[in-house]
């Protein structure tokens, strides 16, 4: 059977020719403006007297740029105010890099602020940028399976238990094998189990799957803690001590300013990480197999009735989604501290569901979601690094805060599948 499919096209309206004479883009543009200018007056007046200087590498030596504090706080500040005007008259589609583009200025300035008068007034671009992307990796990972899930129909809240699931199998099975490709195979296969209690409830059995989530995630909470004090905790030689990954070396790329050691020097889950984005995407948009996924995911009843095999396209998407998930979770014990530790994902699972919607169920706004993400928590540890004024524990707050703050702004705009969340009954 042949579908003929017609696809209408829309021109972009740049914002100022739309009736709306105050349209939200608008009142953006006015409240970014506003931030700019209260960030370039308030952080010029609290400016030290200590020039800061921003290096490209990974240390505090090398190559950088140093700026006197006022004029750093203010001329940033501003320059983020005169950025949000272009606001005013600009498309949707440049819409979200404008308004980033206006923002970075604003924490540029707040940073000239903070190292003005820090014990350290030196910080290493470098080393926020690498930092940001290794502490994206599970919310990348974990974005990715909502992104599949959802856009097929099933809702997967389960995705902090398969983190936890993932990296206590990838802790064990790299350890008793000494291999941490072992690991990472176990941490795919653990989230493929969960996520295959996940589909037989929700797809077969019909139960709902904001509870079933749930419920997968106090099983897993349940489960790992209790083996990890069972076994990990009694004999942690034996079955807590993984192996972690190898640093990868790209020669010459690696050796470049600010980029070379978050890209080129790093491990198998920075080039995955990336890799199965590309992928995803490719799959969802310019593949059969990604038509039928957001046919399912949007009207599930007309898929049917042209052949689309609804039931399983959601099993198996789900399945896959899974082993997304359990790749995140390996990033937990393999990437980072190479133990594993009883609640270790501390709600990052939850973290990647509100990525999925700040980055609109798209696999490159999920990208960018976490690095988002990941990017307040490297500037939180830059902060406690430099001896910042802050106290610890508002720096703490700030990537969460950051996060509501940010998909607050957008889940008005943002619509899922329409047919997220609901069952469907072959009938």
């Amino acid at each position: 059977m042949t579908v003929t499919v017609q696809v209408s096209h829309q021109v972009e309206t740049p914002v100022a020719d739309l009736p709306r004479t105050w349209t939200r883009e608008r009142r953006t543009a006015v409240g970014l403006m506003a931030i700019g200018v209260l960030a370039a007056v308030g952080f010029g007046l609290l400016a030290g007297d200590k020039p800061v200087r921003f290096t490209f590498g990974e240390t505090t030596s090398g190559s950088g740029v140093t700026l006197d504090p006022v004029v750093g706080t203010v001329g940033l500040g501003l320059l983020g105010a005169v950025i949000a005007v272009s606001l005013w008259w600009s498309t949707r589609r440049w819409f979200g890099w404008l308004v980033a583009a206006s923002l970075l200025p604003v924490v540029g300035s707040f940073l000239c602020w903070q190292l003005s008068n820090a014990a350290l007034n030196t910080l290493p671009l470098g080393q926020v940028l690498r930092s940001s992307l290794l502490l994206a990796l599970p919310l990348i990972f974990g974005g990715l399976a909502g992104v599949v899930g959802e856009r097929s129909g099933v809702i997967n809240i389960a995705v902090e238990g398969q983190f936890l699931a993932g990296a206590f199998a990838g802790a064990l099975v790299a350890t008793m094998a000494a291999s941490v490709w072992s690991g990472i195979l176990a941490a795919a296969l653990a989230g493929v189990l969960i996520a295959a209690l996940l589909a037989v409830l929700a797809i077969r059995y019909l139960v709902d799957q904001i509870v079933v989530g749930v419920v997968l995630i106090v099983f897993a909470t349940g489960l790992t803690g209790f083996l990890f004090e069972q076994m990990m905790r009694r004999d942690p030689n034996r079955f807590n001590s993984p192996p972690g990954v190898p640093v990868w070396k790209i020669p010459v790329l690696s050796d470049l300013p600010l980029i070379g050691p978050a890209l080129f020097r790093t491990n198998i889950f920075v080039y995955l990480a990336l890799a199965l984005v590309g992928l995803v995407y490719l799959g969802l948009f310019h593949t059969r197999w990604g038509l039928r996924t957001r046919a399912v995911g949007e009207h599930p009843t007309a898929a049917d009735t042209v052949g689309v095999r609804v039931l399983g396209l959601r099993y198996g998407n789900v399945l896959f989604a899974g082993a997304l998930a359990g790749l995140g979770g390996a990033t937990f014990v393999l990437e980072g501290p190479n133990t594993f530790s009883n609640g270790m994902t501390a709600g990052l699972g939850f973290i990647a569901l509100a990525a999925v919607i700040f980055g609109r169920w798209h696999p490159v706004g999920v990208l960018l979601a976490a690095l988002f993400f990941g990017f307040c928590r490297a500037l939180a540890y830059a902060l406690t690094t430099i001896a910042s004024t802050i106290p610890s524990q508002f720096l703490t707050m700030l990537p969460y805060l950051a996060t509501i703050a940010a998909v607050a702004g957008l889940v008005g705009r943002s619509r899922a599948p329409a047919a997220d969340g609901q069952p469907y009954v072959k009938g």
